[in-house]
């Protein structure tokens, strides 16, 4: 996974996690790997050979199950693992579980308990739980669906709790036993280390209709990975569509919207082919997308918690970042944020093209069922489409079909150069994706 070493909070949690016997409670930074954290000791302490499901992960969200899933898949443990969660039929994931005998088991709340009221799930196999964002998960919303988990899993021996931001309270089914409790120090009270690394700036608009600053500021920020915070759905459709007629291509994300078009859009964010990703606080809390350069808040945060997981999108794994507040009549930065005052040109000068994302995704219809691998794509896409391997991106392969991002200003003639020929001696579907 190109990790060395693991820093100071990842090796503590090693150890807590897979030399002790007690419950643990981990609190650190967004982007500091807290997924790796919990998973690494956790793997060490499974058993390879055993069919039952040993562990299960309880996330708040769809998106964050499926990421620590592929986290999990990338290790290369040789343990098994699968998602459960909303957005396809627990028939299907039934199926899936039966054909894969998964050790770990990463899903939401709701649909956790679906699969072990059905028996789906061996309940008295289960002796490990972890609940990542725990904070999210203890929240009001959530706290029956909780509690009924917890009930249903008589077995359990220990408990691994992760978050960036503490619980108020800790309920009592919860139950945790001779915990050692994990603190970062950028939690405990001294300057985050988060914060060093990502500068705060303001800009001030005019009107309470902030849209025309936000152009401007997308404009500065031409070519840079963004993503710019509101709190309403119905804001995000809005503004996205007025930064499209701005000549911007925006992904857009929103609890709203169908499941498939929420992850289709994540992706083609993540892998460069959209910029910037306009979303609801969905967005702040376990999505790990690689080299986010700026946080913009549109809409003020509504708590504390939110500015915290909202700014942790960038200057993961000690990168750098940058995040902007847009403040209108009235707007003042939220208690305890300092920053500077950002001006800029009024009309400022970019070309159409510096709007537009770097890379363009192809929809490749062969995947792993056709036995083609990401060398194939890679070779078919170099020595027929006439690609040197930097105008490359990622490259994911699925069961029926793949995806490959490549640079937007050659991918017209990739397309044509690929017209008709074969990948590993089969015709297959090459096209933009829209």
């Amino acid at each position: 996974m190109g990790i060395d070493s693991l820093s100071g909070m990842q090796q503590e949690a090693f150890e807590a996690i897979g030399g002790g016997t007690g419950d643990v409670v981990l609190l650190s930074p967004t982007g500091s790997g807290k997924t790796l954290a919990y998973l690494l000791p956790l793997c060490e302490r499974l058993d390879a050979a055993s069919d039952d499901v040993q562990a299960i992960v309880v996330v708040p969200g769809r998106e964050l199950a499926m990421q620590s899933q592929q986290v999990m898949q990338r290790m290369g443990t040789g343990l098994r693992s699968m998602s459960v969660c909303g957005g396809r039929a627990a028939m299907d994931e039934h199926r899936v579980m039966k054909r894969t005998k998964p050790h770990v088991v990463f899903g939401t709340p709701g649909r956790l308990n679906d699969h072990l009221a059905k028996a789906n799930i061996n309940a008295h196999s289960v002796t490990w739980l972890v609940i990542d964002e725990f904070d999210k998960c203890l929240e009001m919303g959530f706290e029956e669906e909780m509690s009924r988990l917890l009930r249903r899993l008589p077995s359990l021996r220990r408990r691994v709790l992760l978050s960036a931001t503490d619980a108020e309270q800790m309920p009592n089914f919860v139950e945790l036993e001779h915990v050692r409790r994990i603190v970062a120090d950028s939690v405990a009270g001294s300057e985050p280390k988060e914060e060093r690394r990502v500068e705060t700036l303001f800009v001030r608009s005019g009107e309470r209709d902030k849209l025309p600053t936000l152009a401007r500021l997308m404009r500065h920020l031409a070519g840079e990975k963004s993503m710019v915070f509101l709190n309403r759905r119905e804001a995000v459709e809005r503004l996205a569509g007025s930064l499209q007629r701005e000549g911007f291509m925006p992904a857009l994300m929103h609890g709203g919207m169908e499941q498939r078009l929420r992850e289709e859009q994540l992706y083609l964010f993540a892998n460069g082919s959209r910029v910037p990703l306009v979303c609801t606080d969905l967005a702040a809390r376990g999505l790990d997308i690689p080299e986010v350069q700026n946080v913009v808040h549109y809409h003020l945060p509504e708590t504390s918690q939110s500015a915290i997981h909202r700014t942790g999108r960038t200057a993961r794994w000690l990168a750098m970042g940058r995040t902007f507040y847009i403040l209108g009549p009235g707007e003042d930065l939220p208690d305890g944020v300092e920053g500077q005052e950002m001006s800029m040109a009024e009309d400022e000068e970019v070309s159409p093209e510096r709007l537009l994302p770097a890379m363009t995704t192809l929809y490749i219809g062969k995947g792993r069922r056709d036995k083609v691998s990401r060398g194939d794509i890679v070779g078919f896409l170099c020595k027929k489409g006439g690609l040197d391997a930097s105008q490359l991106g990622r490259i994911d392969v699925y069961e029926h079909h793949a995806y490959a991002a490549v640079d937007r200003q050659v991918a017209a003639s990739v397309l044509q150069s690929v017209k008709g020929e074969k990948l590993k001696g089969l015709r297959t579907v090459v096209e933009r994706m829209r």
